[in-house]
């Protein structure tokens, strides 16, 4: 039985493999491409630093295809109507990655992956202000009707108290992915497939 549960899970995860094309060599780059997305990727990391938690510029961006989580999840339930502003937005970046990973163009699978993980900071502002709930609420119904997603989120589960453990654990891994997409872009920098300047990036 044991022998029978492996190869089941073998042919699982090579099926996996094959559909997601990760056995087919990734795209060209070129060395100048890969050094300037490193630098924008750096200057944007030091632009959220220096925020300390603040909302991003892109956050706007980010806050549109939350709002339209809420109305698409809402059709659901009132449940996953208020999940849905975070899943969207954490789904569209990671689906976008997920498609440019299959298609192994490093340069979109990087940005899209960079800025999944981005989102966890601006979710975990948007978490850390369930207890005081001092930031703006925005909503595509009326405006009176408005809550606080996280409040009413972590009230619902009963970790209201843990607010605080909870954004910083989001963040740190928000973190975390944004510097680990920068990190494998680097490494493409060692990689004999760069290509050289001029060719196809």
């Amino acid at each position: 039985m044991p022998e029978q549960l492996h190869a089941i899970f073998d042919t699982i995860k090579e099926t996996l493999i094959d559909l997601s094309g990760a056995r087919e060599p990734w795209k060209p780059m070129s060395r100048p491409a890969i050094i300037a997305w490193l630098v924008f990727y750096l200057a944007f990391a030091a632009y959220a630093f220096s925020k300390h938690g603040e909302f991003l510029f892109i956050d706007t961006a980010n806050m549109v295809v939350h709002e339209g989580g809420h109305a698409l999840f809402g059709w659901f339930g009132p449940t996953i109507g208020l999940w849905g502003g975070t899943i969207l937005q954490w789904l569209v970046p990671f689906l976008l990655a997920a498609y440019f990973f299959h298609q192994r163009q490093p340069a979109a699978f990087v940005f899209c992956l960079f800025f999944f993980f981005e989102n966890w900071l601006y979710t975990a502002t948007y978490m850390a202000d369930a207890i005081a709930m001092d930031l703006p609420l925005v909503t595509l119904g009326d405006p009176e009707f408005a809550r606080h997603d996280w409040n009413a989120i972590f009230t619902s589960l009963g970790v209201l108290d843990y607010t605080p453990w909870i954004a910083g654990t989001v963040r740190f891994l928000g973190w975390t992915g944004m510097l680990a997409s920068i990190a494998w872009l680097a490494s493409r920098l060692r990689k004999p497939g760069v290509a050289a300047a001029g060719e196809a990036v």
